[in-house]
C-alpha cells in the first residue's frame, strides 16, 4: 500500500489518530517504534534540529524536502510534510507538493500565511487574501493529479480576521478538493467544537503546550470530532529540556540523568542489531563455516 493510501485508510477509521510530530529521522523511528501510526514532519522542530533557527520561513524548500525524504526513508508510517506557504505563487505550491509525493511523503500541509510564515501560536502572523489562499490550495490539488498525495490544507484567518472568515476559508478549501482540513489555533473549546460542527470531512488539531489552544484529553478530542491531534513539539521539548539537564551536570560534574537510555537500547533503536543481523547474509567466510 502506498503511504497515501495507508493514511486514507487511518483516516477511514472512525477514531482520533494521536500524531507525535518528529523533526529528523531519528525522532521519527522512535514514533514508530513506539506503535503510532502516523507523524507529522514539524516544520517548527524540524527547523530548530536541521538549522538551529526559529521557524520563520528560513529554511529553504530544497532543505525541507530533504529533511521529509531523510524521514520516509527511515519509518514506513505515513508522513505528513510542512510545505508552508508552497514557497512561492501558484506554480511553486504545484512544484511543491509534486515535490513531496516524489520524496514518498503521505501528505503535504498548504497554510494562507502571508510569506515568510510564523508558528501558528507566535505573534505577528498575517495571511493572504481569500482568492490567493484559494489558488494556492486550487494549485495543490491540481499537482496530486500527476502524484498522488493527500492536501492537509490549513487556514490561520482566526488570528486576525475571527473564528468566521477561518470556518469559511476552510470550507472553500474542502471544496477545493483538499483532504484534511486545519484551522489554527481556536482559543476554547467551545471554538474546536464549532470548528468540528461546522466543516466537513477529516480536522485536525494542534495541541502545542503552552500555546493558544486548550490542551483537552485524547477522549475529548475524539468527541469533538477530530480525526488527527497533532502534538508538534513535545519531542523536541522533551529532547532539549533533558539536554540542558544533562549538560548542566556535565558541566558541574555531577551525576548525570539515571534515565538515560541504555547504550544497548540505544544501538538497537538506530539500528545496529537490524544492520548487523541483514550484513550478515552477505559475509562469505561465516557463511563458509
Amino acid at each position: 500500500m502506498t503511504p497515501p493510501n495507508r493514511l486514507r485508510a487511518l483516516l477511514a477509521q472512525d477514531k482520533l489518530h494521536v500524531m507525535p510530530c518528529c523533526f529528523d529521522a531519528l525522532s521519527a523511528r522512535m514514533i514508530q517504534q513506539s506503535g503510532f501510526g502516523l507523524t507529522f514532519m514539524s516544520g517548527f522542530a524540524t527547523s530548530a534540529a536541521r538549522i538551529g533557527a526559529p521557524d520563520l520561513g528560513l529554511m529553504s524548500y530544497g532543505e525541507v524536502l530533504d529533511s521529509a525524504r531523510n524521514i520516509t526513508e527511515a519509518v514506513s508510517i505515513p508522513l505528513i510534510a510542512d510545505g508552508d506557504t508552497g514557497y512561492g505563487n501558484a506554480m511553486n505550491v504545484r512544484r511543491t507538493v509534486r515535490g513531496f509525493a516524489r520524496a514518498g511523503c503521505a501528505a503535504v500541509m498548504i497554510e494562507d500565511q502571508l510569506a515568510p510564515k510564523r508558528c501558528g501560536h507566535t505573534p505577528g502572523k498575517a495571511v493572504v487574501g481569500r482568492d490567493e489562499a484559494f489558488d494556492r490550495i486550487r494549485a495543490a490539488v491540481d499537482a496530486r493529479a500527476d502524484d498522488d498525495i493527500l492536501i492537509l490544507a490549513r487556514t490561520d484567518a482566526r488570528h486576525e480576521y475571527g473564528l468566521g472568515e477561518a470556518i469559511d476559508r476552510a470550507a472553500k478549501f474542502h471544496e477545493l478538493g483538499a483532504d484534511i482540513l486545519f484551522v489554527e489555533a481556536p482559543a476554547t473549546l467551545v471554538e474546536m467544537r464549532q470548528i468540528c460542527a461546522d466543516l466537513p470531512g477529516p480536522k485536525m488539531a494542534n495541541i502545542v503546550e503552552g500555546g493558544e489552544t486548550p490542551d483537552p484529553g485524547h477522549a475529548e478530542l475524539s468527541d469533538i470530532g477530530y480525526s488527527i491531534a497533532a502534538y508538534p513539539l513535545t519531542l523536541m521539548a522533551a529532547a532539549m529540556q533533558a539536554m540542558a539537564t544533562t549538560l548542566q551536570a556535565l558541566a558541574k560534574d555531577t551525576p548525570r540523568d539515571p534515565h538515560l537510555m541504555e547504550f544497548t537500547e540505544l544501538r538497537r533503536r538506530i539500528g545496529f542489531d537490524a544492520y548487523y543481523e541483514t550484513s550478515a547474509a552477505y559475509d562469505s567466510s561465516r557463511r563458509s563455516s
